[in-house]
């Protein structure tokens, strides 16, 4: 014998009704086999009904193209008749319960070909099996389209949406990534924590060719240079590493203890990791080692960008000197 949960009879009376009701103003779409229709659904969950057709996903709902008309939560959670009829949650595909392969192929099944969504499939969260609910608001928009996410992270994206979306988004980013979110609490950093930018300025969180997903220039400069751009030359003569290694060979990203959030406390010290073995020349007119022209051990060659002030690049000198 099946038990039945308490008022079980009553709802599928009442959703018998409803039907008939509805079908009697003709206003009941004819539905596919096994498919139950966005109606039914929101008999029982009436305020995510709501909230959904202030959603971007409310669309399939109501345009023909797109093959969902009717019936927009199906086209996430599957064929609902069976959990219309019997109201047990296993007869119907729950996406956030879903392993993240399949619950993401769920998604691409519409957002497939977009521009924003490149390299997705090869980006970092995928690879580390993050899903987009995890990230994303599925039924309802705020205003930065990001979600606050179950559980602990959501009431952290509550508590800071009166700040904009900014902090939501950076907050959503640092719940995982909570030791580079610590390091913009260092002296000198971007400005994250004032809300004047966010993660997603310099990094793609869908995904990139360029690891780790970080932004880019013209199709292949690093992401610095949309608001560096007084460093992204072309130079007549480069040096080197902002060229082949980036910015990150001298720079930290997110904050730093050092002046211009240099990897080193001194200038000197950032320049003697590639220029350290710069020995003495016949000249005397090069290198670092006493005692050539260069001696550390006086200070006024303890500061190499008193000199060298275009250590960017320059269209004058090859020691970039001006």
């Amino acid at each position: 014998m099946k038990v039945r949960w308490p008022g079980y009879a009553l709802f599928i009376a009442m959703m018998m009704a409803m039907l008939m009701a509805m079908s009697a103003a003709g206003q009941t779409p004819k539905m596919p086999k096994g498919f139950a229709g966005t109606q039914v659904c929101a008999v029982c969950h009436s305020a995510l009904a709501k909230a959904f057709e202030s959603s971007p996903h409310w669309v399939n709902n109501s345009e023909k193209g797109r093959g969902w008309e009717g019936r927009a939560c199906e086209s996430c959670h599957g064929p609902g008749n069976a959990h219309a009829a019997t109201a047990k949650p296993d007869r119907i595909q729950n996406p956030a319960k879903l392993p993240q392969p399949q619950a993401d192929a769920n998604c691409f099944s519409c957002h497939r070909n977009q521009l924003t969504r490149h390299g997705v499939i090869q980006g970092p969260h995928a690879r580390n099996q993050v899903a987009c609910s995890a990230c994303h608001s599925i039924h309802q928009p705020n205003r930065d389209t990001i979600s606050e996410r179950r559980g602990v992270l959501a009431s952290r994206s509550r508590n800071v949406e009166g700040a904009g979306g900014q902090q939501t988004t950076t907050q959503l980013c640092g719940s995982c990534h909570s030791s580079i979110l610590a390091q913009f609490q260092r002296p000198n950093h971007h400005r994250v924590p004032e809300g004047a930018m966010t993660c997603i300025d310099c990094h793609n969180p869908h995904g990139s060719l360029r690891n780790p997903a970080q932004r880019m220039v013209s199709a292949n400069e690093p992401g610095c240079f949309r608001c560096h751009t007084d460093k992204r030359g072309p130079f007549t003569y480069e040096h080197a590493p902002v060229r082949l290694d980036g910015c990150q060979s001298c720079h930290e990203p997110h904050g730093s203890a050092n002046p211009r959030m240099l990897t080193r406390a001194e200038v000197r010290f950032q320049c003697l990791e590639c220029h350290a073995n710069a020995g003495p020349a016949a000249s005397g007119a090069i290198g670092i080692v006493p005692p050539s022209f260069h001696d550390l051990r006086d200070p006024r060659y303890q500061n190499c960008t008193i000199c060298h002030t275009k250590i960017h690049g320059s269209h004058l000198s090859r020691s970039l000197l001006r």
